[in-house]
């Protein structure tokens, strides 16, 4: 399966050596589950979109250190394309970043977090089954990394995940484009490394409690199977 990966940003060279750049920790999360996978990088924060929709089969979009609310143009171009991408029905999956500005681009809106910096292992309820949500669960858990969240909704999404510190953990518009505020692509030490690094950004106690969260089981091999189907299921 042919994937594009918007890239929001890029993993930092001094942390490169955990688990690669981005395509790697998203081939590490999908390749079990996508046969013949094979990835077209492109640097959407440098200004980089795809020439057409159909340049891949779908597309996967990253998380960013930048907020979606920034008067920035690559944003705003971003947001055209998964404008064009729906129109066109190819499946689209936003991961943190990349799920605000889905919301954003088709009328929701994303603000800090009310609970400051949500960061390390946290559990969200899952609302309503999928077909593609197999093997289904109720409660999952995931890394997490963020301080923006969506604060409101797109007309007519659906929300499919719910935190007790982020009221919209996952949503869907339609059949084609999926948002998740997680990370399933971060292994622990990533997150770790993370968390250390922004301390005092994200505050002392708050990131002693994440760190000590990363010892917790995740759910990400089942979400990154939900992924995969996600892409890969027919969307007529």
């Amino acid at each position: 399966m042919h994937v594009g990966l918007l890239e929001c940003d890029h993993v930092e060279q001094r942390f490169r050596s955990i688990a690669g750049g981005y395509p790697e920790m998203f081939s590490a999360l999908l390749g079990a589950y996508l046969s013949e996978l094979r990835w077209s990088c492109f640097a959407v924060c440098h200004g980089e979109l795809p020439p057409a929709p159909g340049t891949c089969g779908a597309y996967v979009c990253t998380g960013s250190r930048f907020s979606v609310y920034e008067p920035l143009p690559w944003i705003e171009a971003l947001k055209d394309f998964l404008h064009r991408l729906r129109e066109a029905r190819i499946p689209f999956v936003g991961i943190c970043f990349g799920h605000q500005v889905l919301a954003e681009a088709f009328g929701g809106k994303v603000a800090p977090s009310p609970a400051g910096w949500v960061v390390g292992v946290e559990d969200f309820d899952v609302l309503g089954g999928q077909s593609w949500m197999e093997p289904p669960l109720a409660r999952c858990s995931l890394q997490h990394m963020h301080q923006d969240q969506v604060s409101v909704l797109p007309a007519g999404a659906l929300l499919l995940g719910r935190g007790d510190h982020c009221e919209v953990e996952m949503f869907a518009l339609g059949t084609t484009l999926l948002g998740i505020e997680a990370h399933p692509e971060f292994p622990a030490a990533y997150n770790e490394a993370l968390i250390r690094d922004r301390a005092e950004r994200i505050g002392r106690e708050r990131a002693q409690a994440g760190l000590a969260s990363l010892a917790r089981p995740t759910d990400q091999a089942v979400v990154g199977r939900w992924v995969a189907k996600f892409l890969r299921e027919p969307k007529g």
